[in-house]
C-alpha cells in the first residue's frame, strides 16, 4: 500500500488516460448511479460483458470486487476487478485504486472521477486514469482502454436515459 501512495503522490500527464462524458441529467442523480450497487451492475463496463458482483460496500474504505463476464471464442470469460474507494465526496468526487483483487497487482492505477453541473442542469462527468508508469498507460490505450471507457461512459448514459 505504501508502495501505492508514493506511486500516486505525483500526477503526471504521461501516465494519464481522460475521458469525458456530457450527460443530460443533473449531477445528483449521476453521482447516485455510482453509489448504487444494483444500478453499476447494471451499466458498468464495455459494451457486451455484463457484470457480477461478489462485494459491494461503496463507502470511503469499502470496496467493489466483480468479474466482468463475457462470450470470447464461443467460450465464457471471466476478469476479476476490485476498486477501493479511497474519497467520496457527495455529487463532487470520486476517488479509487482499481486493479485484481491481488493486493499486490503491479498494474493497478488510481482513478479518479468528477461530476460537475453545468447551469442547463446536465453534467459532464470527468474520468481520469493514473496509471503506475508510461509504458503501461500506452499498453493499456494500445489495449483498448479508451474506447472500452467511452462504452462504459455510454452504459451509464443509456442507464440514466431509461
Amino acid at each position: 500500500m505504501e508502495r501505492m501512495a508514493k506511486m500516486f503522490d505525483t500526477w503526471s500527464l504521461d501516465r494519464e488516460v481522460v475521458l469525458v462524458k456530457v450527460l443530460n441529467h443533473p449531477r445528483d442523480r449521476v453521482f447516485a448511479a455510482w453509489m448504487d450497487p444494483n444500478a453499476l451492475a447494471q451499466w458498468y463496463g464495455p459494451a457486451g460483458l455484463a457484470i457480477e458482483s461478489h462485494e459491494a460496500d461503496i463507502r470511503e474504505g469499502g470496496l467493489w470486487r466483480f468479474d466482468m463476464v463475457g462470450m470470447f471464442e464461443g467460450r465464457e470469460q471471466r476478469f476479476a476487478n476490485l476498486m477501493r474507494f479511497l474519497t467520496i465526496v457527495p455529487n463532487e468526487r470520486i476517488v479509487m485504486d482499481y486493479g485484481t483483487p491481488d493486493p499486490d497487482d503491479p498494474d493497478r492505477f488510481r482513478v479518479t472521477v468528477t461530476f460537475d453541473e453545468q447551469t442547463d442542469g446536465k453534467t459532464v462527468l470527468t474520468l481520469r486514469q493514473l496509471h503506475p508508469t508510461p509504458e503501461r498507460r500506452r499498453f493499456v490505450i494500445g489495449f483498448g482502454a479508451v474506447e472500452y471507457g467511452l462504452q462504459t461512459l455510454e452504459g451509464l448514459a443509456a442507464w440514466l436515459d431509461g
